[in-house]
């Protein structure tokens, strides 16, 4: 609890439960002015990266921020007993698609405050997808492509989530589906559709949902009409998208997860060349 006691004391948090360990984080659910609350401290750069984002939706599409410093979040806590995940795998996916694009929607519409300054450009982000592609040819090749003739051709940039998926959009009850854990990108808002392709298998592949080619069929559907991005440029920005995921899976050993990507990759270009 060491890591979590000065903003205990600072912010007048009152800790409920056990401390949650996560990669990049560690959480610990507290009371902040009587209301639930989330406390993460992070050490990531990538992760600091969202928080002034997600401040700035101010509770429109995203967790509200409660307070905030480089190390650690306070934000509203979700208290809702639906899940994303277990929607999709228990005959609910396309609810679970429309939800996520809803949620896109919210957090891509126009703010009149100006975005934070120091979202991470796409084309950094993309900067592991190149030496991927190099080693391992193949699929990643064909991704890699794709990122570049996207980047190379780009529409009007806007503020990014970065990791728009199911684990990342929570039920909060009366307040409805919101989004936590923003990376914080600066780029076209196909990059965060594309996010949804892979998920929820990328957290846990049983059953498959993501790779099965009837649900690829039926979510390209759902996204490209809700988001109304053009079919041929959704399919681009998910060859792209995945293999980008791919190439960090690769990076940090986990085959599987790289697996689970390319598949729908293969997808993705299957469809995009018939």
């Amino acid at each position: 609890m060491n890591d979590f006691a000065p903003y205990l004391e600072r912010w007048g948090l009152v800790a409920e439960g056990p401390p949650i360990t996560r990669r990049s984080s560690r959480l610990l659910r507290v009371r902040y002015r009587g209301e639930a609350a989330m406390l993460r401290v992070s050490t990531p750069e990538e992760e600091r990266s969202g928080t002034p984002l997600m401040q700035w939706w101010d509770g429109s599409g995203a967790a509200r921020v409660f307070a905030y410093d480089d190390g650690a979040l306070l934000m509203e806590r979700a208290e809702g007993t639906r899940c994303l995940a277990a929607m999709a795998r228990n005959g609910e996916d396309d609810a679970a698609c429309r939800i996520l694009c809803d949620t896109a929607l919210r957090l891509h519409a126009p703010r009149s405050a100006p975005p934070p300054r120091d979202l991470e450009p796409l084309e950094l982000r993309f900067s592991a997808l190149w030496p991927a592609s190099d080693r391992y040819g193949g699929t990643m090749r064909r991704c890699a492509e794709a990122a570049r003739f996207l980047l190379a051709h780009p529409e009007a940039p806007i503020p990014l989530h970065g990791d728009l998926h199911h684990g990342n959009v929570l039920d909060f009850g009366p307040r409805g589906w919101l989004a936590i854990d923003a990376v914080g990108v600066l780029g076209e808002r196909g990059f965060d559709y594309a996010n949804i392709f892979s998920n929820p298998d990328l957290d846990d592949p049983t059953p498959p949902v993501a790779t099965r080619h009837d649900r690829f069929a039926r979510r390209l559907s759902l996204v490209t009409q809700a988001a109304r991005i053009e079919r041929q440029r959704m399919l681009q920005w998910i060859i792209a998208w995945t293999g980008l995921s791919a190439a960090w899976f690769l990076g940090d050993g986990e085959h599987g997860g790289a697996e689970i990507d390319l598949t729908i990759a293969q997808l993705a270009i299957a469809a995009l060349d018939g």
